[in-house]
């Protein structure tokens, strides 16, 4: 596989939306980006707050931008605050460094696209966008 297809995102959102509910989190807002950086899927639940989708799409344009997840982004900004301040400059300050923006990967390894997941705690976010990635069978990189 080299490139994100529709369906795919979408079996993204259904597993991200199916491990949130059975965990009971809260209601969450879901972006699926292709490499480039182009939305190929979003969904936002009913009862999601204000901005939650803003959330999600930065964190998710943050993993493609840099190539790393929003956790490993969100490290970053603590140990090297010039280059961060830059790099959100670089990419227009879409980036939110903070965990749930995870990268898709093929099997291969090779980058498909960045999944963005806000609405519950950071962690949940991120649990929720790699079960989504894994429920399509490809690898989730957090960074």
């Amino acid at each position: 596989m080299t490139a994100l297809t529709l369906a795919t995102a979408q079996a993204i959102v259904t597993g991200a939306l199916a491990h949130a509910r059975a965990r009971g989190m809260k209601p969450l807002s879901i972006v699926v980006l292709d490499a480039r950086g182009a939305v190929v899927a979003a969904a936002s639940e009913d009862g999601t707050s204000l901005r939650r989708f803003e959330i999600a799409l930065g964190k998710a344009k943050g993993a493609v931008a840099l190539g790393l997840g929003s956790r490993a982004i969100g490290q970053m900004a603590i140990d090297r605050p010039h280059f961060f301040a830059g790099a959100v400059h670089a990419v227009g300050g879409e980036m939110v460094p903070v965990a749930g923006g995870v990268l898709i990967r093929a099997t291969g390894g090779a980058l498909l696209g960045a999944v963005g997941v806000s609405g519950d705690t950071s962690d949940n976010d991120e649990a929720a966008a790699s079960a989504g990635i894994a429920t399509a069978g490809l690898i989730a990189d957090g960074g």
